[in-house]
């Protein structure tokens, strides 16, 4: 069975083999046992599964279990600078820690995985506005989601409502809004796109603040949100 998956995590099972967690174009999350026989003559390397690469797959459902079993993968593109590149590491580490965390087995979208897919290969490949990528991914992310902002309600000087994803013109009744500034660096960012995303050059106190804000977003309507731990080497470089 063809497919194309996203490798989100693998976790070590024995020294010849792990288990690989992916986000495939067809069938979801999905959790695949890898093994690293030498005996074989078309042996899967451990390279292969780093975090974010986006691979072409051959499955064999596993007969017992709700496994799929890769018999032969090899990249759909290649992805050598998110391994060598300090900053696009650490995003595609965030990225993948990310996904890992809220994208539940079973949950079958194709726009969402061509939407994954195409931001893997942006960021390998851009060299402009790098500082704005992850406040971009996320928001985008949102959409598929179901929970992404209405911008079209801003206005200058409103309050975004974090609890309703709306701005308003009045304080709302509960603690989870922006403030006015907060909400117009939020309507600028709501309006970028990885193609024009350097085009606003935010300070670092602002990109803080936004990664912030957009994390508490999601906290909000996710309540298993989890505490990343990828964060802090993302914010590290200075992306929020």
């Amino acid at each position: 069975m063809p497919g194309r998956g996203i490798v989100l995590h693998a976790i070590a099972y024995s020294d010849r083999s792990d288990i690989v967690h992916l986000y495939t174009d067809d069938r979801g999350r999905i959790a695949s046992p890898v093994s690293y026989s030498r005996g074989r003559r078309n042996v899967l390397s451990r390279g292969l599964f780093i975090p974010l690469s986006v691979l072409e797959i051959e499955f064999a459902k596993h007969s017992s279990r709700n496994l799929y079993r890769m018999e032969e993968c090899r990249l759909s593109f290649p992805t050598p600078m998110l391994s060598i590149h300090p900053v696009k590491n650490a995003i595609s580490l965030f990225m993948a820690e990310l996904l890992y965390r809220i994208l539940q087995e079973g949950q079958r979208d194709e726009p969402l995985f061509e939407y994954l897919s195409g931001s893997v290969h942006f960021l390998e490949h851009t060299g402009k506005g790098i500082e704005n990528f992850p406040l971009v991914f996320l928001l985008g992310l949102l959409h598929y989601l179901g929970i992404y902002p209405d911008r079209k309600t801003y206005r200058q000087g409103y309050y975004f409502d974090m609890v309703n994803g709306i701005f308003i013109g009045l304080i709302p009744g509960h603690p989870d809004y922006l403030s006015q500034d907060e909400s117009n660096h939020l309507s600028k960012l709501l309006r970028l796109s990885y193609e024009d995303m350097e085009l606003d050059s935010f300070s670092l106190d602002a990109r803080v603040q936004l990664l912030g804000d957009i994390l508490r977003y999601y906290r909000l309507h996710l309540p298993s949100f989890p505490k990343l731990r990828s964060l802090s080497v993302m914010q590290s470089f200075g992306l929020g």
